[in-house]
């Protein structure tokens, strides 16, 4: 793959997306961001191509979308709104469809449990709490989930995560398939991962958890 890639990047202006953005153009890619209201941005960097929308309309998503060839999806739950995790990304991926464009990386909490999940027991605890306390949350979660596993055509990864630190890059990254191995990991870390999969077929249609 080669660098001149760019990378469409959903919640770019996030936590961890401000740091994606970076990361990627790190790397020498191309970054387009999705931005509500861009006079709001808290970074500003020349290199980003800014598109004014929601990511609710379909087309403000077809603009972000058109002429890229990766989307990074790490849009955050507006609050005291309906859960939108599912809508958005089968919106995402309809038009990746129709655009051509193969590799989707997606971030889900490590509550979700999914089929051949082995957690440990204080983890399924965990996990049973967030169903009952959010419990709309994560049926909307557990939708988004099975719209990615039914996808055959996407090249998808949905990455699994702990709490978030935000903080410096600590440089390691504990990784599983079937359990999470921590309880917390770096926003810093977490857009290094991500930046690593864009050409890493391990976690192709694959949910791996993550943290420090």
């Amino acid at each position: 793959m080669s660098n001149s890639y760019k990378i469409a990047i959903i919640g770019g202006t996030g936590k961890v997306g401000r740091h994606i953005a970076l990361r990627a153009l790190e790397n020498g890619y191309q970054v387009r961001m999705l931005v509500r209201n861009p006079e709001k941005l808290t970074f500003k960097d020349v290199r980003i191509e800014i598109v004014e929308g929601n990511v609710q309309n379909l087309e403000d998503i077809q603009r972000l979308l058109k002429d890229c060839h990766i989307v990074i999806n790490t849009f955050g739950q507006p609050i005291k709104e309906k859960p939108l995790y599912s809508s958005v990304t089968e919106k995402i991926l309809g038009l990746m469809a129709d655009l051509q464009i193969e590799r989707y990386i997606g971030v889900t909490g490590g509550s979700l449990t999914i089929d051949g999940d082995k957690k440990s027991f204080i983890n399924r605890v965990g996990a049973k709490m967030f169903e009952m306390i959010y419990s709309n949350m994560m049926i909307d979660k557990k939708k988004e989930w099975n719209i990615l596993n039914q996808n055959e055509q996407i090249k998808w990864t949905l990455i699994r995560l702990p709490f978030i630190v935000d903080s410096a890059e600590i440089g390691y990254v504990n990784e599983n398939l079937t359990d999470m191995p921590g309880t917390k990991i770096t926003n810093q870390d977490i857009a290094t991962f991500i930046i690593n999969q864009i050409e890493n077929p391990k976690y192709v249609q694959k949910a791996p958890f993550i943290s420090n």
